[in-house]
């Protein structure tokens, strides 16, 4: 009997679970190892799922009428119209990629860094993962010329890359690929004849001042097929909804029909009362528009508040463009780390963060880094408060004031800074205050 597909706990969730078990034996942790979003759910949708709890019927494979038509407009407004035909829904966007990847067959080329979840993904779908470096400081995009030689050398090898999938604004760096870059990688695969998967749940939170995210669907309309859900932008997670834009081809129909078929077979129809409740929200009502722009306006300042701390001890730090991601890189401190506190590598670095001081971040290599990176991942999702009431104040203050003068928020800010300080052996930085 072949043996199973081995797969390990996605690095994120495992690492919270760690967290959490840690939490409630009274240790003091901060947890900046996942990217799961600490604020409450805007009431008007809360009421709107309660109020469809009766519906319990299993419907469409691909999601309701209205939903499907609720997030083609959502995508018109981005300028990526689409049919509602070539819309499915599903029980996340996880899911959703997942299918996606099992509809389209063949190997997966992937960015490096990465998201945790897309090489895991292959493997489960019998798949072969192929990794191709981004440019620096344009994360979630292979480079395009790299791409070519990672293609062309893997089909001379008899593998047979069929996709690439890309992120729009990235998880982990927080970065966002320029357009130039994204146009380059939509001419690529279209030599190579690859189906673009751009993973674009990320793109309602670029920062305010930023480059706008570009859609590899706008230059490679035919090929790429566009996924999001209300996870970040609305902080959704537990609801489980994910949307997927088909292209409008004859690939993307019989992707479709391939798509639908294998939905049909894993989870059958989306919730139905969370449909009801997206719909509203894929609608963006001014209610739905003003949390996301408060939610934006809340990541950015603490995220940036966090990175200042990474930088004012030496770590080296591209600037975050959206999300509440850093990826600071600890090599200009590699010497120090190793003689200090034996850390040769991300692994080890993450692993004195979490054991020493408590602060849960994940390693690079989590994210498909090769080799001894001294890099990491941090979140700041989790900064804004332990209950409903802290974290409407931190939505609150995000649009008049600086969040950093709520002490919750403050203490966690200040918590980085501290731990970093000894960890580089350097002082606190003495940065701004905050009123």
């Amino acid at each position: 009997m072949p043996e199973p597909t081995p797969v390990s706990m996605s690095a994120t969730l495992a690492a919270d679970e760690a967290l959490a078990r840690r939490r409630r034996a009274g240790e003091r942790v901060l947890s900046m190892a996942s990217g799961e979003i600490g604020l409450p759910v805007l009431p008007a949708l809360r009421d709107r799922l309660a109020a469809a709890a009766g519906e319990n019927a299993y419907g469409a494979v691909a999601g309701s009428p209205a939903l499907r038509s609720a997030v083609a407009g959502y995508w018109e407004r981005r300028g990526l119209a689409v049919d509602p035909g070539l819309v499915v829904a599903g029980p996340g966007s996880k899911s959703l990629l997942f299918a996606l990847l099992l509809a389209i067959g063949g190997d997966v080329i992937v960015p490096v860094p990465s998201w945790v979840s897309y090489a895991a993904q292959a493997r489960l779908a019998g798949a072969r993962s192929v990794p191709v470096p981004i440019l620096p400081g344009q994360g979630g995009v292979p480079d395009p010329d790299r791409l070519r030689e990672a293609v062309t050398d893997a089909r001379t090898a008899g593998q047979h890359p069929r996709a690439v999938v890309v992120t729009v604004p990235d998880n982990p760096t927080g970065t966002i690929a320029s357009a130039t870059t994204v146009r380059r990688l939509a001419q690529a695969a279209r030599e190579l004849d690859l189906v673009i998967v751009s993973d674009e749940i990320y793109r309602d939170l670029v920062h305010d001042g930023s480059e706008p995210a570009v859609s590899p669907a706008l230059h490679a309309p035919e090929r790429t097929v566009v996924t999001t859900g209300l996870t970040k932008n609305l902080a959704l997670g537990g609801w489980r909804t994910g949307v997927a834009r088909l292209p409008d081809s004859e690939l993307g129909r019989a992707l479709h029909t391939r798509l639908t078929a294998v939905a049909s077979q894993i989870w059958s129809s989306p919730p139905a009362p969370v449909q009801t409740a997206a719909a509203y929200a894929f609608g963006e009502p001014p209610e739905v528009t003003e949390r996301v722009a408060a939610s934006r306006r809340l990541h950015r300042a603490v995220v940036r508040a966090v990175a200042a701390r990474f930088t004012a001890v030496g770590a080296e730090l591209a600037p975050t463009a959206a999300t509440c991601y850093l990826y600071p890189d600890f090599e200009p401190l590699r010497e120090h780390l190793a003689e200090a506190h034996g850390v040769h590598g991300g692994d080890g670095l993450a692993a004195l963060l979490s054991e020493r001081y408590g602060v849960g971040v994940l390693a690079a290599t989590a994210f498909g880094e090769p080799g001894r990176p001294l890099r990491i991942r941090a979140a700041t999702s989790r900064f804004y408060g332990e209950t409903a009431e802290q974290q409407t104040a931190a939505l609150e203050t995000a649009g008049s004031a600086d969040p950093l003068s709520l002490p919750w928020i403050r203490e966690s800010v200040d918590r980085v800074g501290e731990v970093l300080a000894d960890l580089a052996g350097s002082p606190v930085p003495a940065l701004a205050p905050h009123a």
